[in-house]
């Protein structure tokens, strides 16, 4: 099954809404969706009735097609048809990060005009009196209520691929985050580019552990499943005690991680039922949201004797921009890849593309690029250029054959003397031993050079590994230029709902313990 339309003639784009009912119409018992839980499974044909009377509830509560309808839930089965249920319906499906904090959350709400809320029996109570600080409060509906079977389900129409589908808001450092409007085609191009690249057909079953309010959920394990008419197992949330037993369990072909997550399987590893012994179906994982150390990267595929496939994505490209191939095609560590569905260049600040080997920003064109910045006509113009391009904001260089190797952000380099220096340099240093879990480079004001490097580091339960052991490192790898003046030794480093470790939110926390 493939969504590529011809682009001659007059065939048109499917649609959310057609790809659903085609799938149940055509293959009704193929199995989409599994809750590793209950062990109950949701094949196609039911995947259609409920996501209708989800769709149709939602129509009951008088909200209009293109009105904003919140979600704020777990993963689970009902968690995804929900999502598959608004937009089936025509409704701008708002995406509320549960972790961002309460000012955050209500400024979505406010933002997005969210007419409806749809929570989980946990977070209704998180949300509930959030809404009532609200200008005009929300209705709020809870998940088991909005799958509530209806006599009679209204006829619903097609939605068009040029609707508006999904608004996820970036988890931005500084201000406020930026709402990122994606249309039905901009969230099918993410999923087809997902389904693409690593090869997804109707005999894949993927492993879903990210939240499902985080764009690589949503494009590439949910709408990748979609369109690839695959089945996807999710689970309330990641758990390394349990990771690889439900991989063994449901004949999982392929998952995708963090780096983060990565991190903690290979801390497990030696643990009972840390190993990956009995996967033989799993074809292969895939790391996306943050650039994975190559030592990691390394240790990992040695250790479980699984490819892992470094990827990038971003929020305003409905997730996957580049892909490594997969076996036997050819694989740079150190570089999440080559363009799939989309166009990648490396160019200069003029936005004009550079020779191969110079460093660059890095720009995308293609569908899967948001419509806009909601309600933002000044970040939407300073981010998508005249010619379609949209400016990441990372810095990269591209090898002879198209690779391409991300070399720090545009607001994230370290500038101490007047030398440029990239924060994943330091990164990869210390996560070279084998005790750092997590490690993050940052820069903080300096008098003698403008900035200074420090960093933050989580080690494994019982290491003794001490602030010396690592600057030897770092020194020996870096030089002492580049070496942190301090490390700071943290339970845990602070991130964003993708997992992304937020250099500046580490720099504010010592800053603060200073």
């Amino acid at each position: 099954m493939s969504l590529r339309a011809e682009t001659s003639g007059t065939s048109r784009q499917p649609s959310i809404y057609n790809i659903i009912n085609e799938r149940a119409a055509n293959n009704p018992t193929s199995t989409f969706l599994i809750d590793p839980v209950s062990g109950k499974h949701v094949n196609a044909k039911q995947a259609l009735a409920r996501i209708q009377i989800i769709a149709a509830n939602i129509a009951r509560q008088d909200i209009k097609k293109g009105e904003s309808v919140a979600f704020a839930f777990s993963n689970s089965i009902e968690s995804a048809l929900t999502i598959l249920g608004i937009l089936y319906g025509g409704y701008l499906a708002v995406a509320i990060n549960l972790v961002a904090g309460q000012s955050v959350i209500t400024y979505v709400l406010e933002h997005s005009e969210t007419r409806l809320i749809i929570a989980d029996e946990n977070t209704h109570t998180q949300i509930a009196p959030l809404v009532k600080s609200c200008s005009k409060p929300a209705k709020t509906l809870q998940l088991k209520d909005i799958d509530t079977q209806l006599t009679d389900v209204q006829s619903l129409d097609e939605c068009g691929t040029d609707v508006d589908g999904l608004l996820m808001y970036t988890s931005g450092t500084t201000g406020r985050p930026k709402g990122v409007v994606l249309t039905h085609a901009n969230l099918l191009a993410g999923g087809q580019n997902t389904a693409d690249a690593h090869q997804l057909s109707e005999t894949d079953c993927g492993l879903c552990v990210l939240p499902l309010y985080h764009i690589n959920a949503v494009c590439v394990s949910l709408m990748g499943s979609l369109v690839s008419g695959s089945s996807i197992v999710v689970p309330p949330k990641f758990s390394v005690s349990t990771f690889w037993n439900t991989i063994r369990t449901y004949q999982c072909s392929w998952f995708s991680v963090v780096p983060t997550q990565i991190s903690y399987l290979l801390q497990n590893a030696e643990n009972d039922g840390g190993d990956a012994r009995g996967c033989h179906q799993l074809r292969f994982g895939r790391s996306a949201s943050a650039p994975l150390s190559p030592d990691m990267h390394a240790a990992f595929e040695k250790r479980f004797e699984i490819p892992v496939i470094e990827t990038m994505g971003l929020t305003e490209t409905a997730a996957q921009i580049l892909s490594n191939p997969l076996p036997p095609g050819k694989r740079k560590i150190g570089s999440p890849g080559i363009g799939f569905g989309n166009e990648v260049i490396i160019a200069d600040q003029a936005q004009r593309e550079v020779i191969r080997g110079i460093e660059g920003e890095v720009l995308v064109r293609g569908s899967n690029v948001m419509r806009c910045y909601l309600k933002n006509e000044e970040a939407t113009r300073d981010a998508i250029t005249k010619n379609g391009w949209l400016r990441t904001g990372d810095l990269g260089k591209q090898d002879e054959e198209g690779y391409v190797y991300i070399t720090g952000r545009l607001k994230e380099l370290i500038i101490k003397g007047g030398e440029n220096i990239a924060p994943r340099e330091v990164d990869e240093a210390l996560y070279s031993h084998p005790d750092v879990v997590e490690a993050a480079a940052f820069a903080l004001d300096c008098p003698d050079y403008g900035q200074k490097i420090e960093a933050g580091v989580m080690l494994g339960e019982g290491s003794k590994l001490t602030e010396a052991d690592l600057l030897e490192i770092c020194i020996k790898q870096l030089g002492k230029f580049k070496t942190p003046d301090k490390i700071h030794f943290l339970a845990e480093l602070p991130k964003g709902p993708s997992g992304k470790i937020q250099r500046i939110k580490i720099a504010e926390l010592v800053t603060k313990e200073t």
